[in-house]
């Protein structure tokens, strides 16, 4: 009986009920932060790709703009398209 008061009441050490309590808060915090990271590496993954097409598009069509202009001629229309579409 004076083991069970002492023993398992928590005044040594932890207790079964102090150790299971500390793997639970670690256990939420594992799960926490491996949320973070999934919402953090899925929303970077899909705003990258869209910049660089729009970049991409927009970069196009100035191009295009020019050689209509007639500010640069087609052989620097055609070194330069090659180059965007790298």
């Amino acid at each position: 009986m004076h083991y069970y008061m002492n023993g398992f009441n928590g005044h040594y050490g932890l207790g079964l009920f102090g150790l299971g309590g500390l793997i639970m808060v670690i256990f939420w915090i594992l799960v926490i932060i491996g949320i973070i990271f999934l919402v953090r590496s899925s929303s970077s993954g899909v705003r990258h790709v869209p910049e660089k097409r729009e970049n991409r598009d927009n970069s196009m069509a100035i191009l295009k703009e020019r050689y209509a202009k007639g500010e640069i001629n087609k052989q620097e229309f055609e070194e330069k398209k090659k180059n965007l579409q790298e």
